[in-house]
């Protein structure tokens, strides 16, 4: 596995969000909140030893390939390099992943009704998968079951390391005493603050799971285009730019990443690459030269299979809190989003 958080990858910020020694342990207001069980997905794509350390139950995935259904462990039982070096070597490879069923998140949800502990999950954009939809039948389920138990199930908006930036923030909000409600409010409201930008290596894998025609990743590989793509505010991949090359296209993330971030040095920065570390330390290092940027806090991860399967290796995102990206929707996409029922 590639490079996570160590000491070259995390800087102490401000408030000592992330301690860079030797554990490489999240600091105290991190750690498993009390009186509030979080819930996330594999999809966030955690770092080593993060989820663990906020004490988040999380639900792994299932992705299918030449051996049969697997789980998203966050690679404890699989090797990331292993696994894009085989996509690489065999264009006709192609890993499925599919929904997670009512009943496995009703299991989840009793465990913690029966422990009568309130509970916020923060789930997978319903804008990539139905997911979403199926913990929403769960949850009414245990309602009917459990009605005395505390359960929101809440579109984190955030797709891969943006719901591990979401996750650390919202333990931090729990332990600083929101309650189940109020913090399945501040979710709602805080994942439009994250931005992700990234870039791929190949279309191919985008052709293969339908997301784009095979052509145009033909057309695509032979004139060395690169997208630079982002998520738009109910978390569905939008194209940000086209770049010729891939120096091109990482500089677009990093004048994106300019353009775009908060320049809160409480908040960390995440990095999340596939099979793709050296690309991803040199996005790190031009971050750092951005002035004021010296000492932020970078999380460096390797995407999961479940997002990897979709994106292909290769991949590398910049991840951060910043702007509100309600504030740039086009008139269409703000009328969409009343219809919906979020407010602007």
């Amino acid at each position: 596995m590639t490079k996570h958080v160590d000491e070259t990858s995390v800087q102490t910020s401000a408030t000592e969000q992330v301690t860079a020694n030797q554990n490489h342990t999240l600091s105290t207001a991190y750690h498993k909140p009390s009186g509030v069980h979080i819930i996330v997905d594999s999809t966030a794509d955690f770092a080593p030893g993060v989820a663990e350390q906020l004490g988040v139950e999380v639900i792994q995935f299932p992705y299918t390939g030449p051996d049969g259904e697997k789980f998203d462990d966050g690679w404890k039982s699989a090797s990331a390099h292993e696994f894009y070096e085989s996509m690489r070597k065999n264009k006709q490879l192609h890993y499925k992943t599919s929904a997670v069923t009512p009943g496995h998140y009703f299991e989840v949800f009793e465990r913690s009704a029966k422990a009568g502990i309130p509970t916020v999950y923060l789930c997978f954009p319903a804008a990539l998968s139905s997911s979403f939809y199926a913990a929403q039948q769960a949850a009414q389920m245990i309602k009917e079951q459990y009605p005395d138990f505390e359960l929101y199930v809440i579109d984190n908006g955030a797709p891969s390391v943006a719901a591990e930036l979401l996750a650390i923030e919202a333990v931090h909000q729990a332990n600083s005493g929101l309650t189940a409600h109020e913090l399945a409010k501040w979710a709602n409201d805080a994942h439009y603050f994250l931005h992700g930008y990234f870039t791929l290596e190949t279309l191919d894998a985008l052709a293969a799971g339908g997301r784009i025609p095979p052509a145009a990743a033909n057309i695509g590989g032979k004139l060395d285009v690169k997208p630079e793509i982002s998520y738009d505010a109910a978390g569905a991949l939008s194209l940000k730019s086209i770049c010729r090359g891939r120096k091109k296209a990482l500089r677009a993330i990093i004048q994106d990443f300019r353009d775009n971030y908060s320049y809160d040095l409480s908040l960390p920065v995440a990095i999340v690459s596939a099979d793709a570390k050296k690309d991803a330390e040199w996005v790190e290092a031009q971050l750092r030269k951005e002035k004021g940027c010296e000492g932020i806090t970078i999380i460096q991860s390797t995407v999961g299979p479940v997002i990897g399967s979709h994106v292909g290796p290769g991949m590398v995102a910049v991840v951060f809190w910043g702007t509100d990206r309600r504030e740039k929707l086009s008139l269409a996409d703000k009328i969409a989003s009343k219809v919906r029922g979020n407010k602007q």
